[in-house]
C-alpha cells in the first residue's frame, strides 16, 4: 500500500513539474503570426448586462499596475476614457521588433486619439529596464514604454506569448486581441475597431 501511495505521489510531482515547465516555456516563447486579429475578448470574463437585462459578451479589461520610464506606477484604469492599444513586448523578441516601427508610426499619427501602452516584459534577467530603454532609444521610438517588473499585467491578460496586443475601447472593454506580430494594416484594423463610430 505504501509503495502505491509513494508511486502516485511521485507521478503527481512529475506531472506538476512537466506542467510548470510547459507554462514557463510558453511564457518565454515568441509568437510569429501575422494577420491574427480576433474580435474576441480573451481577458478574464466579467460579463455586463445591457439595458434590456440580457447578458452581453463584453469583457472588462483587467486592471494592472506597471511603471513608466521614470519608475512612477501607473494603472490601466488611468487611461480609460480614450481607446487603448495594449502591447506586450520584449527587446529580445524578433517578432516584437518587426512590428514596433508600425506601432511607433501609428502612435505618431493617432496618439492624440488613442493611448498606446507598450508594456515591456521586464523579468530582470533576460530583459531589464536598462536593456529595454536602450533598445527603444537605439531605434528612436517615441511611444511611451511601461515596464511589467512584477509580471502583473502579463498574468492579468495571460500574455505568455510575445508579442500580444489587446485593443480596448474607451469604456475599458476588450474588443479584440492579436497574438503574434501584426502588420500595419492589422494594427489599423484593430484601432478602427476601438475608435468611436461616427
Amino acid at each position: 500500500m505504501k509503495k502505491k501511495t509513494s508511486l502516485l505521489v511521485l507521478i503527481l510531482v512529475f506531472v506538476v513539474l512537466i506542467g510548470g515547465a510547459y507554462v514557463l516555456y510558453s511564457r518565454l516563447s515568441a509568437g510569429t503570426q501575422s494577420d491574427n486579429l480576433s474580435a474576441q475578448a480573451a481577458a478574464p470574463a466579467q460579463e455586463t448586462e445591457t439595458a434590456g437585462g440580457e447578458e452581453s459578451p463584453r469583457v472588462e479589461a483587467p486592471d494592472f499596475t506597471v511603471v513608466d520610464a521614470d519608475g512612477t506606477e501607473v494603472k490601466l484604469t488611468d487611461y480609460v476614457g480614450k481607446p487603448i492599444v495594449l502591447n506586450f513586448w520584449a527587446s529580445w523578441c524578433s517578432p516584437c521588433k518587426s512590428e514596433m516601427p508600425d506601432f511607433n508610426e501609428a502612435w505618431g499619427e493617432q496618439g492624440e486619439e488613442v493611448h498606446f501602452l507598450m508594456v515591456n516584459m521586464t523579468d530582470g534577467s533576460r530583459e531589464t529596464m536598462d536593456t529595454a530603454k536602450a533598445y527603444v532609444e537605439e531605434q528612436d521610438f517615441s511611444f511611451p514604454v511601461f515596464f511589467d517588473t512584477q509580471s502583473e499585467a502579463a498574468i492579468a491578460y495571460g500574455a505568455y506569448s510575445l508579442p500580444t496586443t489587446y485593443f480596448i475601447d474607451a469604456d475599458g472593454y476588450v474588443v479584440a486581441r492579436a497574438i503574434g506580430a501584426i502588420d500595419s494594416a492589422t494594427l489599423q484594423k484593430g484601432i478602427d475597431m476601438i475608435l468611436p463610430q461616427a
